[in-house]
This record gives C-alpha cells, structure tokens and sequence, in this order.
C-alpha cells in the first residue's frame, strides 16, 4: 500500500441561514450548522475539501459533542499516513472512524479523495464535473401553509422542473390533497412526476387508508409514510401499498443491510451519505438494493455547496436516469459560492466557474 507522509486536517464551522423557514413534520428550520474539512498536503502544497454536517434530528451523530468529536478525530487523521489509492482510502477512513460518526466519515471521505485528484474538487470518476453532465432533480415543496405550499408548486412548475416531491403531514390531510389535485388537473403523469415525503407523518392503523387517497394521483412514490423501526408494520405495508414506498429514515443507524431489506421489500431507497455513513456505505447500499432490484435515488441531507457537490459526483458515477434530491444549493442566504447551478430542473457543475474558499 503506497503512502503519503503525514497530512494536515482542520475544520471551519458555519452556520447556514435558510432563505425561509424550513418546515418539516418534525419541526421548523430556520439554520443549521455545517463543518468544512480542509486536509492539506504540505509536499505538493495541495489541499481536499469535505463537509461533515450532522442533521439536527436525524443524524446519529448529531450531539452537543460533535464538535469536540470532529476536532478528536481530525487530530487520530493527522496522526496516520494514508494510503493513496481511492478503493484503500474509503476502506481506511472505514477502519478510523466509528459507524456512529457516519457524517464524520462522509467529511473525510470528500477531503481525502479530493486531495487525492490534485485539489481541484473532484472526488470520483464521473460525468457530472469532468463533462459538465446534468443531473435531472425534482424540485422540493416545503411544508406550510397552503397558500405557501401553492406558491412553491407554481414558482416550480414555471422553473420548468418535471418531477415535484412535495412534503406533506403537517396541514390538514385534505388540503394536501387538494394541492396534489391542483397539480394533476394541470399535468399528467406523462408530463409532471410527482412525489410524497411523510417523514412518517402516518400511523400502521390510518397508513393504508392515507395511501388509497393518493393513489388517484398516479404518485411516482410515497417516502416513510411511517415512522422507523416499525419492521413488520412498514413490510406489511409494501406488500399492500397501491403508491410505490421509500425508504428513506429507515436506513440510518442500519448496519446489517440485506437483512432490512430482506425484511421489508421495498420498492425504493433514498440514500443520504451524510446519514448512512457516507460513500462507501452507500455503495454498498446500492449494491444491495440492485441485487434485490430494489430502486434508488440520492438526495442531499441539506449539506452546503460542498457536501451537495460530493453527492452530486457520487450520484454522476452511477449515470442516474431519474430525478435526484439535489435541489438544496439556494436554501441558504449564506452557501458557498460554487459552479453548481439549477436550471430547467437539472442540477448542472460549470467549470468555468469558481469556488469561494471557505478557509480564507
């Protein structure tokens, strides 16, 4: 195993302001904070970029420690000489970092491959930065108020996005159908993709009935109607669903894969490197899903410019045919200037473009 001499890793934290408040089904957003990793590499005077952000609310590591937690494990990092091949990277953060840090993990994983394609903020192998590819996304309705809801669905709609995801269980149940009716009376399937998020908004006992509801909508697909770590009520479910499920919250903490899924068949996984451990786990993930032909897709657990550009590289390397999440990069006043732009419902890497340095 080839090895470099030792590296240096530091961390710069910021707190990102949402341009709205961020509603949920567990509560309002109004800012969260990010960690942005810089390992440098004092032979070639190069340096990576990662991002460990934890989810207040989702991540396993999201603990009034974190920060004392990255800063220990940036210090065990600096301490290492590391291998230079990617495969020997991922395996080698793998063996440093705990399972429990998964977005500490995720941090590492960026900066390191960064570092390792000569600085320049490519990560893997892809067409998305190498070739300016596009990657198709569904544009993301916020929970609300109707009228707020609504708006978001039109501004949307004329953005030219064809595939909508739309959070619902926060307002009244009807009135999310009638949004859901508003979209469909104006574009069918064929023209409007449209998906559910009910971050488990639903119970086992009134889940099914809430499904049929929707099912008149022709939904692409329904993600956790209900909450996780209900094994045998959420396989029930997928046997019995007329809206194709999911899974999104039920991955994270999930060590043994094939079993889960083994479990409850679902018709989908939605994959977060930040919560499932980062990029190595989520390969693994795909690979178990595929093995099972079980259906994919990305989406970003509301990283900055940095962290969305990982997942968007990594999303690239599969050749993605159907919408990501990746739709996150304008939810903050305060990002970082990057060359990822949306247009026309696609999420798109311009490499004429620069970066804002983070660590300046």
């Amino acid at each position: 195993m080839n090895q470099k001499s030792l590296l240096d890793f530091s961390y710069q934290k910021r707190t990102l302001r949402f341009t709205f408040d961020a509603g949920t089904s567990r509560g309002v957003l109004k800012e969260r904070d990010v960690y942005w990793i810089r390992v440098y590499d004092s032979e070639t005077a190069k340096e990576g970029w990662g991002e460990a952000a934890p989810l207040i609310g989702l991540s396993i590591d999201h603990q009034p420690e974190f920060e004392a937690t990255l800063k220990e494990s940036l210090e065990k990092a600096s301490e290492k000489r590391w291998p230079t091949n990617e495969g020997e990277i991922l395996e080698f953060i793998e063996t440093l970092i705990s399972g429990e840090l998964p977005s500490i993990r995720f941090g590492l994983e960026g900066a390191l491959l960064d570092l390792h394609s000569g600085g320049n903020r490519k990560y893997l192998k892809n067409d998305f930065k190498e070739s300016g590819k596009e990657i198709p996304i569904n544009g993301l309705i916020w929970m609300g108020s109707k009228e707020f809801m609504l708006d978001q669905i039109e501004k949307k709609l004329e953005e030219g996005f064809t595939c909508i995801k739309m959070k619902i269980g926060a307002i009244d149940f009807q009135q999310e159908l009638d949004l859901l009716s508003f979209i469909r009376e104006r574009f069918d399937s064929s023209q409007i993709t449209l998906r559910v998020d009910a971050n488990g908004a639903f119970t086992p006992e009134n889940a099914l009935e809430k499904l049929n509801n929707l099912a008149q909508f022709d939904l692409h697909s329904i993600e956790q109607p209900i909450m996780a770590n209900q094994i045998d009520e959420m396989a029930k479910l997928c046997s019995e669903t007329p809206v194709p499920i999911a899974l999104d919250e039920e991955l994270i903490g999930v060590q043994n894969k094939e079993e889960l899924l083994d479990a409850i068949s679902p018709q989908f996984i939605i994959l977060k490197p930040t919560l499932v451990g980062g990029i190595l786990q989520t390969k693994r993930w795909i690979q178990a899903a595929e093995s099972r032909g079980i259906g994919w897709w990305m989406t970003s657990a509301l990283e900055s410019n940095i962290g969305l550009n990982v997942i968007a590289q990594l999303t690239s390397s599969y050749n993605p045919q159907i919408p990501q999440g990746l739709g996150t990069g304008k939810l903050y006043h305060n990002n970082l200037e990057s060359p990822l732009e949306i247009s026309g419902g696609k999420l798109k890497y311009r490499n004429d473009l620069s970066w804002e340095d983070p660590f300046q």
